[in-house]
């Protein structure tokens, strides 16, 4: 039903927002953060069912743990440099486009003949790393 008065909506900021870790995840402060099929937090990998989050911003350890027994803070909403795949290269025809997950420090042009999935959108690229939004 539509409003029919003033609401207080909340509110977070959702620059920094804790995930949920996957069972037998560990993540490090840096890595590339993406959520699995099922939601939870992993750290960047060769996969076809991942949604790029950010990057994690501290290591936490949840490898004998089972899906969210451990959360780790991952920062959105920025561009992040990550180390550019040397046998397929994001190059600066990439501008502007969608890059792809090799691990959780590593971006790469294509998606892997269908085995990786997208990170962000390439912002800029420098001679030792790519900035992914």
């Amino acid at each position: 039903m539509p409003l029919t008065a003033d609401r207080n909506t909340p509110m977070k900021d959702g620059e920094i927002i804790p995930v949920a870790l996957a069972a037998g995840a560990k993540v490090y402060a840096g890595g590339i953060a993406v959520a699995n099929a099922t939601g939870y937090g992993a750290p960047g990998s060769v996969a076809t069912t991942l949604t790029y989050l950010g990057r994690f911003e501290e290591q936490v350890d949840n490898s004998a743990g089972i899906d969210g027994a451990k959360s780790a803070l991952v920062r959105r909403g920025k561009a992040f440099k990550f180390k550019n795949e040397a046998a397929d290269l994001v190059t600066q025809a990439s501008l502007g486009k969608v890059c792809y997950i090799v691990d959780d420090e590593t971006v790469a042009l294509t998606d892997g003949v269908g085995t990786r999935s997208a990170a962000g959108v390439v912002v800029g690229i420098d001679s030792d790393g790519v900035w992914v939004q």
